[in-house]
């Protein structure tokens, strides 16, 4: 079964955490930014860099590493074993309530570009609207969120 690397990143501003929709693919449902580990790279570089290019926000910090799990998806055919880790990340800038953004280069190989909207939810509306592939840390955040 082939093994690939994920990461996913919390970002937090104002104890509120940043989630997006697929403009055009509304059925992909609510998510966090991430993506995959490049060759080379640690999961701490490449959730830097996939925050970065998934969100345009700069000077995103790691706050902490919150956990990993293995996860079988079987939506691909061969089935992957995805080994995924999740991270805390706060914005230290103001960033506007609602925005959209483009990735120009998915690190799936699909073609690009794939255009964001993004936008911020208290701890609460995120449990009830994020995707539940998404919300396995959201617990180990609000833990984070309290211990500065």
């Amino acid at each position: 079964m082939l093994q690939v690397e994920k990461v996913y990143a919390y970002i937090t501003l104002a104890g509120q955490l940043l989630v997006f929709r697929h403009v055009d693919f509304p059925d992909a449902g609510i998510q966090v930014p991430g993506g995959t580990v490049e060759r080379g790279e640690t999961p701490v570089e490449a959730v830097l860099r996939e925050a970065g290019e998934e969100t345009g926000l700069q000077d995103l910090v790691v706050k902490t590493y919150l956990g990993g799990d293995e996860y079988q998806d079987r939506s691909t055919t061969p089935c992957k074993m995805l080994r995924r880790y999740f991270y805390h990340l706060t914005c230290p800038k103001d960033a506007p309530e609602i925005w959209q953004h483009q990735e120009d280069h998915p690190s799936d190989g699909s073609p690009g570009p794939i255009r964001f909207e993004y936008y911020w939810l208290t701890l609460d509306e995120a449990d009830g609207e994020l995707d539940p592939y998404f919300n396995a840390m959201l617990d180990k955040l609000l833990v984070s969120l309290t211990n500065p």
